[in-house]
């Protein structure tokens, strides 16, 4: 079988018309949105599924998932993303491969636009995720794709046998670092704190691997090279002393931003640009839902995004009921 990350979204066979009303968009195709998929569609909601790159969204650039319930020598992202996509598309998921800039509503229907056409549905669930959080230093946008990355999965294997550094102290910053092991002589990372945020199971798995390397309380200050990055200026948040590291590249894991833009403006957010939702996921507009990475909450994991797919389906049918 494909992986997702060796196939490209195949034209649908249906033509969605613009302006033809559906009960329910769903904005994203990664785990919050395929979960949210499979549960309306099991429900017969007439459903549109929004997605602007592939089925799977940030999982599917995890190389190996370990926490997901119900695989116990664990699954890789894109496997475990393509299961789902499977399941959604055998209960006859409509999707539509493009961008939505702008979410509006008038007093009876949700607008999505996309390449300039428009979508109508009784209720939205906005599941689009977050993007990697920048470290926005010099050198960065300079060197991004000759030696700044933000995917292990995806870049990896060019460093076969190279020095790397990994910068961020949580799960996915670990995770990551683990993965290069197969394929970097040696991986450092940068944490600004004095120990890692990680689970503890992969933070000690991380501290007793041989390959890799700690940089404590430290943070990147710019990123130097010729043609491809070379080094790395670390600044020392005890002393303020800076390091000059060599380095053939540099892996990024700091955080996210969400991907909220679109309803700007029709749902509250918190400072950092995440959806405020009640308990049943719903945001400040009626009938406009947040799952997943998009919503401010505790945990961002797939099996949350999961969850989360799942309530938000099920209050937007009780949503769509109610109208009627």
């Amino acid at each position: 079988m494909s992986t997702l990350l060796e196939t490209k979204p195949k034209p649908e066979i249906h033509i969605i018309e613009e302006k033809q009303l559906f009960d329910l968009i769903i904005l994203g195709g990664g785990p919050a949105g395929l979960t949210a998929a499979i549960y309306a569609l099991r429900s017969r909601l007439k459903t549109l599924l929004i997605e602007k790159m592939v089925y799977g969204g940030q999982a599917v650039t995890t190389f190996q998932i370990e926490n997901y319930p119900g695989f116990p020598e664990g699954i890789s992202g894109p496997e475990l993303m393509q299961k789902m996509a499977d399941q959604a598309q055998k209960l006859g998921l409509e999707t539509l491969w493009g961008e939505v800039k702008k979410i509006t509503k008038d007093k009876e229907h949700f607008t999505a636009e996309v390449d300039g056409k428009h979508y109508l549905s009784k209720a939205v669930i906005v599941a689009t995720g977050s993007d990697p959080q920048k470290l926005d230093v010099p050198g960065e946008e300079k060197f991004r794709g000759r030696g700044v990355s933000y995917c292990a999965t995806c870049d990896g294997a060019f460093y076969q046998g190279k020095n790397i550094i990994v910068v961020g102290g949580g799960n996915s910053a670990v995770e990551e670092a683990l993965f290069l092991t197969r394929y970097a002589k040696k991986v450092t990372i940068v944490h600004r704190r004095d120990e890692l945020r990680a689970d503890k199971i992969l933070a000690e798995r991380a501290q007793s691997h041989p390959q890799i390397y700690f940089f404590w309380h430290s943070v990147v200050e710019e990123i130097k090279g010729d043609k491809m990055v070379s080094e790395v200026i670390l600044k020392d948040l005890i002393s303020g002393k800076k390091l000059v590291v060599p380095t053939d590249g540099i892996f990024v894991y700091i955080g996210a931003k969400p991907n909220s833009e679109m309803v700007k403006g029709l749902a509250r957010r918190d400072e950092k640009g995440y959806i405020l939702t009640d308990d049943n996921l719903e945001t400040s507009t009626p009938g406009l839902f947040a799952a997943g990475d998009v919503r401010a909450k505790l945990l961002r994991q797939i099996v949350t995004a999961a969850g989360d797919g799942a309530l938000a389906a099920e209050a937007a049918r009780k949503f769509i009921e109610s109208l009627k």
